[in-house]
């Protein structure tokens, strides 16, 4: 039987020969991630009668969403996830001053291909970037997680996203992420996989491509791929020198659909509110008045994202009456752009620039929006009451986009100042 690589790492944490859509498998799991807002995991382990974490060396907690804590109640969460993995011999412990789940597996060496990676976040299938099935549970199934080492799975079907041509200067993999919502909407893929392959995916860096596996979720995906290449093992040999090998998809696997884009007149996307998949090309919303910019979040605060946000910002200032927040998605990613001068230019810009972490991304804290306020947003969703206020809308956009925006203080894009 043809199988997909995604069908090969189940079939091997499952003890399988083969495994096909639809099948349903017991996987172990590789790596197991708690975000520290999911104290209810605590909570439901205990419920089981948890005496002990099965494979305490694969679990990971993140004090992300609270990072620092804004409120009382988000401090004890922390304290008793500490408390907690003291008590259960769990060591991967990430601090308020690290950054979030998703940026810190690869960065702690602890994501590689045909894992299995599976945290209490949706947006887990940015793993695939990696060559990795990775997905997003509640709290229950990963307090089973805690207790067993594994997690029952269906197998899903497999679609293919083909990415031709070449993206223009300016255009980044969100503007592609969301012109692919607006053209398939939020629903085309659900419970499926989603493989990105093609010209364009494969010029991308690791960090570019691992946005368009996070936003797959806001497609439906229960998980993505991108085929491993030597970009991928170049990024995580930054950080690990473990052994690895790549399951291979089998040249005559046939996938359920597929889906063939030629990107190379591709221009600056946005999703206006309140819906991802709500998305046009900027130009069509030019002069939409923005009271915030926010470059941050898992999707929009990695170094490639900051990189190209503050290469747009020498020498400019943030418009009067616009503010700019800036979110980086780890501490690595902060150190990297003080050495390269990147933190230096968007402080001289006008930014603010908070810890590293989720902040206002998931509206916790660290520039929540007032009643009827606009953001730009490199962030990966837009809902009424995201990031604030239930009458704040957000315009999601590359970081291009909103560097190019801040310095207008309306909704542009440099091609068209």
């Amino acid at each position: 039987m043809a199988m997909h690589a995604l069908h090969k790492i189940m079939a091997a944490k499952s003890g399988q020969t083969a495994v096909a859509p639809g099948d349903i498998v017991t996987c172990a799991v590789d790596v197991a991630g708690i975000n520290d807002i999911y104290l209810m995991v605590v909570h439901a382990f205990r419920a089981m009668g948890g005496k002990r974490v099965m494979r305490p060396e694969r679990v990971a907690i993140f004090m992300d969403h609270n990072a620092p804590s804004p409120s009382v109640q988000g401090a004890e969460n922390q304290k008793a996830f500490r408390e907690f993995a003291a008590r259960y011999g769990i060591g991967h412990v990430f601090e308020i001053n690290e950054g979030i789940c998703h940026q810190l597996l690869p960065e702690a060496g602890l994501v590689k291909p045909g894992d299995i990676v599976v945290i209490t976040d949706s947006h887990t299938t940015t793993h695939g970037a990696f060559g990795a099935f990775g997905t997003g549970v509640g709290s229950t199934d990963m307090a089973v997680i805690l207790l067993e080492g594994s997690l029952w799975l269906r197998a899903p079907e497999i679609v293919n996203v083909k990415l031709a041509g070449k993206l223009r200067p300016g255009v980044m993999a969100k503007d592609a992420a969301l012109f692919i919502l607006g053209k398939l909407g939020t629903d085309f893929a659900n419970y499926k996989a989603i493989e990105f392959s093609g010209a364009i995916v494969r010029a991308l860096p690791a960090e570019e491509r691992m946005v368009l596996c996070n936003m797959a979720v806001e497609m439906g995906a229960k998980t993505t791929y991108i085929a491993p290449d030597d970009t991928t093992i170049a990024y995580l040999r930054q950080y690990s020198d473990k052994p690895f090998a790549i399951p291979a998809t089998d040249a005559d696997f046939v996938y359920e659909k597929i889906y063939e884009f030629d990107l190379s007149g591709l221009e600056p996307q946005v999703a206006l509110p309140a819906s991802v998949d709500n998305v046009k090309p900027v130009k069509e919303a030019l002069g939409t008045p923005i009271d915030q910019v926010f470059i941050g979040s898992c999707t929009g605060g990695k170094f490639t994202d900051i990189e190209a946000a503050a290469k747009y910002l020498r020498g400019k200032k943030v418009a009067r009456g616009t503010r700019l927040v800036v979110t980086m998605a780890s501490k690595a990613t902060l150190g990297k752009a003080i050495a390269a001068g990147h933190y230096q230019t968007l402080l001289a810009a006008g930014a603010a620039i908070t810890v590293p972490g989720c902040a206002a991304c998931y509206g916790g804290h660290s520039g929540l929006l007032g009643a009827g306020e606009r953001c730009a947003t490199t962030s990966n969703r837009n809902f009424p009451g995201r990031m604030g206020d239930e009458s704040s809308a957000l315009y999601l956009v590359s970081p291009l986009t909103a560097a190019a925006t801040a310095v207008a203080g309306k909704l542009t894009h440099p091609d068209y100042e």
